[in-house]
């Protein structure tokens, strides 16, 4: 696949949230804003409802918790039923990606008469009334940035992708302090997928030199700070810099998207139900690989800025890139999630058929190829 013509001619458009709040302590700022609103439905998890209480709200006030870690449509559709009965003003997503994935559904179908199956696919969302705020308490996904959201059919087990304008946040906050509890394996696996959707960005068919910009400033954040917030959980410095990569990272995923690698990670997620974080990590240095030869001045970038070694041959970035993800403390081999070699052609079939994402890749990647990751991986 050839290099695409780079123009800052060619039109783009970057869409981030009205406001943004970001430093050590930042969720107390948020009760200013929310306290405008009477009624607030915050979408949280477990281990991230006790963040409410930081919050300062003065209306009434329901959290709803009982979210998987990969949302299919029943369990949205249980959280679009809460948020009818409560009738909220104001929808706050807190915790990770999936949790900012179904705040975004509730807040623009809670009151609609569209469904979820209606607005799958682009520009499909009528409109909102209702407020939306997202506060990440990992650094990984970057959905607080963006306008899309992902939701599991539970019957054929594929990603479901629904992007608007109207499920852009209007404020989002980015206070490091609420990653601290996050362990050291999970602050690895969601920091390699910042620094994935950074890359497959930069190297995509659809690159642009503006989104280039914010790649690169991503890249640079994990290679400098993601070993120091592994190594030590509250080094604010560095649970700040992987919060801005983060978000650097959704600002990459709008007008551009992610590629192969993340292809290839959601049959992990919907198959062997590894997190979306630490499937894109097993994934990463397989697929930097196997693009290597057609971005290869923009390989050889991505290794300085982590800070690896700068021969861009195949097997040279695949064995850098493996032992920095390995180094930091993720199982890179799916044989020890349980992954068994006859279920990969399968894995293979459903990776090759999202289209949405292969067709960005810089390098053609046939279902042949995606097997043959998957068998490096596997081991």
């Amino acid at each position: 696949m050839t290099e695409p013509v780079l123009s800052m001619a060619r039109p783009i458009t970057i869409a981030q949230p009205g406001k943004l709040e970001i430093g050590a302590g930042a969720i107390a700022r948020l009760g200013t804003f929310a306290n405008r609103y009477d009624r607030v439905f915050v979408v949280a998890m477990g281990p991230t409802a006790p963040f409410v209480d930081r919050i300062g709200l003065n209306g009434t006030v329901e959290t709803y918790i009982d979210l998987p870690p990969e949302p299919d449509l029943p369990s949205v559709e249980a959280v679009l039923d809460a948020a009818r009965a409560f009738k909220p003003d104001l929808v706050i997503g807190l915790g990770g990606g999936s949790a900012m994935d179904v705040a975004k559904l509730v807040a623009v179908l809670w009151d609609s008469e569209q469904t979820i199956s209606e607005v799958v696919g682009v520009g499909k969302v009528k409109g909102r009334r209702t407020g939306l705020v997202q506060v990440p308490t990992t650094s990984g996904t970057g959905s607080e940035a963006g306008t899309r959201a992902l939701v599991t059919d539970p019957e054929t087990l594929a990603k479901l992708a629904v992007e608007s304008e109207h499920m852009l946040a209007d404020m989002a906050v980015l206070d490091p302090e609420l990653t601290y509890s996050v362990p050291a394996p999970v602050t690895a696996a969601t920091g390699i997928d910042a620094l994935a959707h950074c890359v497959e960005a930069f190297t995509n068919i659809k690159a642009h030199p503006l989104i280039d910009g914010y790649a690169r400033l991503g890249i640079e954040l994990v290679g400098r700070y993601l070993k120091r917030a592994v190594a030590n959980g509250a080094d604010v410095e560095a649970r700040a810099g992987m919060m801005l990569a983060s978000y650097y990272g959704g600002i990459c995923l709008g007008p551009v998207n992610t590629a192969a690698g993340h292809a290839l990670a959601y049959p992990l997620g919907t198959r062997l139900k590894l997190p979306h974080g630490l499937a894109n990590a097993i994934v990463f240095p397989h697929v930097l690989a196997f693009n290597a030869p057609a971005r290869p001045e923009k390989t050889r970038e991505i290794l300085a800025r982590l800070g690896l070694p700068g021969d861009e041959s195949t097997q040279a970035v695949l064995a850098a890139a493996h032992d920095y993800c390995r180094d930091l403390g993720v199982e890179m081999a799916l044989a020890r999630h349980g992954a068994t070699a006859d279920e990969l052609p399968q894995w293979a079939d459903e990776a090759h058929a999202i289209r949405r994402l292969m067709d960005n890749n810089p390098r053609v990647m046939s279902t042949e190829d995606v097997l043959s990751i998957y068998r490096a991986a596997l081991d």
